[in-house]
């Protein structure tokens, strides 16, 4: 066994414990919340993407999930799951969303070669990326927002920029209510998330 000089614990058992301790705080300390807290976020997951659903269903048959977007998940994993995240705040959530649908519309209209979509989809990708970080508005989900509007099918791109308001800027602005809604509900959440002093 080795030891560092003048101490009795080997220096094998402290690089563990490190370990150990490291692997706590990922696995258990980041993960668990107070058992209300997974009930308030399956109360307001569920009612944001139930009224996006319900609203589509009345207007389209069920093949056509046009506004259920599969960004929208992603996102109620956020706004839902982990209300203090940066990455889940109002600013980050619409201007994320908005920026990227527009950005992956004006990608399938610069470059409307089927052949190339594999580019057009990169490019989306990429850019929407990079103006959410100059913007200070990435919400990862945004980039899912880009990526449907160029692989989102026919329906999608003959939207064009309507695609924009509906079915994302509607389905934002419904998230966002039922996040400021459900999540306020409880006294350990606060949303959107403000710093104490």
């Amino acid at each position: 066994m080795i030891f560092r000089v003048g101490a009795k614990t080997p220096i094998k058992k402290i690089k563990n414990n490190r370990t150990y301790r490291k692997t706590k705080y990922i696995f258990y300390r980041q993960t668990i919340f107070d058992p209300i807290d997974h009930v308030w976020s399956f109360v307001g997951s569920f009612t944001g993407i139930g009224i996006i659903g319900f609203i589509n269903s009345l207007n389209f048959s069920t093949s056509d999930n046009l506004f259920l977007i599969g960004s929208f998940g992603a996102t109620a994993v956020l706004l839902y799951g982990a209300t203090n995240s940066p990455l889940a705040q109002p600013r980050n959530l619409i201007g994320g969303h908005l920026l990227s649908s527009i950005i992956g519309i004006l990608a399938i209209k610069l470059i409307p070669f089927p052949d190339l979509l594999w580019l057009t989809c990169a490019l989306a990708v990429s850019l929407s990326i990079v103006v959410m970080q100059i913007t200070k508005t990435m919400h990862p989900p945004g980039g899912a927002t880009a990526l449907i509007a160029v692989i989102g099918g026919e329906k999608i791109q003959n939207l064009g920029l309507m695609y924009v308001i509906n079915p994302v800027l509607s389905g934002v602005f419904i998230l966002l209510v039922t996040a400021l809604i459900f999540n306020n509900l409880s006294k350990n959440r606060s949303y959107p998330y403000k710093k104490s002093s």
